[in-house]
């Protein structure tokens, strides 16, 4: 495509050059734009086509970057990224040394505020017009929120608290397509569309319109009149009544996809001085017929053929979240007190065998992680056996209740925790680095992670079994071989680690994802005449106290290798069990660094970051160099 428009428009300021009649044909090229270039990169599509009309709209009524909108969702970004200095560099979105799939403040200064997760844009942006006026600063502030983010409970601490202030000059609006990354659940979601799907609504709805339109020359108006009039009845009777009541003046709900009223009301609105709250309808996939036919497909989609919307796969390749649904599904068989939960992702986390299975047994909360956790140990006191299966980078949102709630109760609650460590191209916001450190930490819980997909269905059955108290289990998104579907499940020693190579220079102790890893690095290590003991450190609480009193003792250095923040985890709580236990020995930690670490391909990233089995290799042969000379004079030759 040309991108006759397009191409003209670097920043906001280009955009004001338009007219407004020209704005249509531009949606039609960004549209065009989005889908040649996530098709090629993988990416958040389906929410970003959905919102391109907003997005030209909010720049062509507001001075920005003076003037700050707050995305909720980073995946809703994308149209804004693109008018924002970054179209020239948007092919090398989500990739390594790229611009970044969610927001980023230090990307751009038209990014004001960063969002990887949903529902913060509230509370944000209504940061952001206190501390305005606070500085005596003139600007408006524009809060965008909805696509799922209703969900989360944080939206409405921020509404009751908008509400009952008068900040001037600040618009809430309220992107209401009606999904999330699934399709939306819950009351809230019932509540703001329901009466628009009734048949009596509809019904009179449609008889109103055709007795209109059929009155010469004034049919048109008075079917344009009665419509708006519908629009102000709806919020009355539906949403609108929500929002009035706590606080906002609610205006909508009106076409997101009709750029013509929406700049009209944008401007009609934009100076308001008080909270104002604008419900527009849009539609997830907005433009491109397989994204609108399957948005949950398209919502975090991986490189596809544009032309027909064929997603591309690796055939034959068993990823850790396909062997948990399979394995939840099996276990289900056999234990009619399993429960499964998850939180707005049933496909992402792979439960959807479950699901098909027992759907009675199955809850979607939404966006809610902090309910997910808190419901589940409602479960868990009533004898039943919830696994709740949330990403890593998620689950932080409910440490507190980890703690209050599961762990100070001892209620047997399977935290199945998926994307573990570094996920790839989705960046910082959603690397799983710190599950290891805010779990270990806590009293009576089991912490464990596998070393393959056999090891995930051998934990999960070992968890069932368990009833002593809360059992997580934390796993990469990556391939999850070897595996066998067809063998059964056994029960594993809570805390009994497994030794995978003998030997007398070293002990490795490896966590999880970097099993393989380190016996990569045992066969460089021994090709230098280096021998080494690979240990699966299987369970990361409770430590195996049998092997390091038995045998650490033994070895003058060991090495921890693991897939987090190399504060607080793994290698940390080993350390002070070594101190403890008075065992002296030289302990090197590998792991993750104390920073956050940047989008890209999974094994550049591990490979950057010193977690792959050769750089694993060259750190443990420079730590022996300098501790034993011995080696030393191995390693000279």
């Amino acid at each position: 495509m040309n991108y006759t428009l397009l191409k003209r428009i670097n920043n906001p300021e280009d955009l004001k050059k338009l007219s407004i009649e020209e704005l249509p044909k531009l949606c039609e090229e960004i549209r065009e734009f989005l889908i040649e270039n996530v098709s090629k990169t993988g990416g958040h599509l389906a929410s970003s086509l959905g919102v391109v009309e907003l997005t030209v709209a909010l720049h062509y009524i507001f001075d920005t970057p003076k003037d700050v909108i707050v995305w909720d969702v980073g995946h809703q970004g994308y149209a804004h990224k693109i008018l924002t200095e970054r179209r020239d560099r948007f092919h090398t979105l989500r990739q390594y040394g790229g611009i970044s799939g969610f927001l980023k403040r230090e990307e751009s200064v038209y990014d004001a505020y960063g969002a990887g997760h949903a529902s913060t844009s509230l509370s944000a942006g209504f940061g952001i017009a206190v501390g305005r006026d606070k500085n005596k600063e003139d600007f408006r502030v524009v809060s965008v929120f909805g696509d799922g983010a209703l969900t989360g409970g944080l939206c409405y601490e921020a509404i009751n608290n908008i509400g009952s202030s008068s900040v001037p000059k600040f618009i809430a609006i309220l992107n209401d397509n009606n999904w999330s990354i699934s399709e939306n659940v819950g009351a809230i979601n019932k509540y703001l569309n329901n009466f628009a799907q009734t048949t009596l609504y509809n019904r009179f709805r449609r008889r109103v319109r055709e007795g209109l339109e059929k009155f010469p020359k004034i049919g048109k108006q008075m079917t344009f009149l009665a419509r708006r009039i519908e629009e102000g009845a709806r919020g009355i009777l539906t949403s609108g009544a929500l929002f009035e009541a706590l606080g906002f003046d609610y205006i909508g709900p009106i076409d997101g996809h009709n750029l013509k009223e929406l700049i009209k009301t944008l401007k009609n609105l934009k100076d308001t001085n008080h909270p104002v709250l604008l419900h527009i309808t849009t539609q997830k996939g907005k433009g491109y017929p397989p994204a609108e036919k399957e948005p949950e497909d398209y919502h975090g989609v991986k490189p596809f053929c544009p032309e027909d919307g064929l997603i591309d796969t690796i055939p034959g390749v068993l990823l850790y979240q396909d062997v948990f649904g399979k394995e939840l599904k099996n276990l289900a068989q056999i234990d009619e007190r399993i429960i499964g939960i998850t939180a707005a992702m049933p496909t992402g986390t792979g439960i959807i065998p479950f699901l098909k299975s027992f759907p009675d047994r199955f809850y979607d909360v939404g966006i809610a992680e902090e309910h997910a956790v808190v419901f589940s140990a409602g479960l868990a006191s009533r004898g039943l056996k919830p696994y709740v299966a949330i990403y890593s980078t998620f689950l932080q949102r409910s440490y507190d209740q980890i703690v209050h709630d599961v762990c100070l109760q001892k209620l047997p609650v399977v935290f199945c925790i998926d994307r573990s460590g570094v996920v790839g191209e989705d960046g910082p916001t959603h690397h799983g680095t710190f599950d290891l450190s805010y779990l270990v930490h806590i009293p009576n819980i089991v912490v464990s992670a596998p070393k393959d997909g056999n090891e995930l269905r051998n934990l999960m059955f070992t968890a069932l079994k368990y009833d002593k108290g809360p059992f997580a289990i934390r796993y990469p998104k990556a391939e999850a071989t070897p595996y066998n579907e067809e063998a059964a499940p056994e029960e594993i020693e809570v805390g009994k680690w497994e030794i995978l190579n003998e030997g007398k220079d070293v002990s490795i102790l490896a966590v999880g994802s970097m099993v393989a890893e380190a016996m990569k690095a045992v066969t460089l290590l021994k090709d230098s005449g280096v021998d080494a003991e690979l240990v699966n450190a299987r369970f990361v609480k409770p430590l195996d106290l049998n092997y390091i009193k038995s045998r650490i003792p033994s070895f003058s250095k060991i090495v921890t290798v693991e897939e987090n923040s190399i504060i607080g985890g793994f290698g940390s709580y080993i350390g002070i069990v070594l101190q403890e236990l008075e065992i002296k020995t030289n302990k090197l930690s590998l792991g993750i660094p104390d920073k956050f670490i940047t989008q890209g391909k999974r094994n550049i990233l591990l490979d950057e970051i010193g977690l792959t089995g050769e750089k694993i290799a060259e750190k443990i042969k420079s730590f022996l160099r300098k501790s034993d000379s011995k080696l030393l004079k191995i390693h000279s030759k």
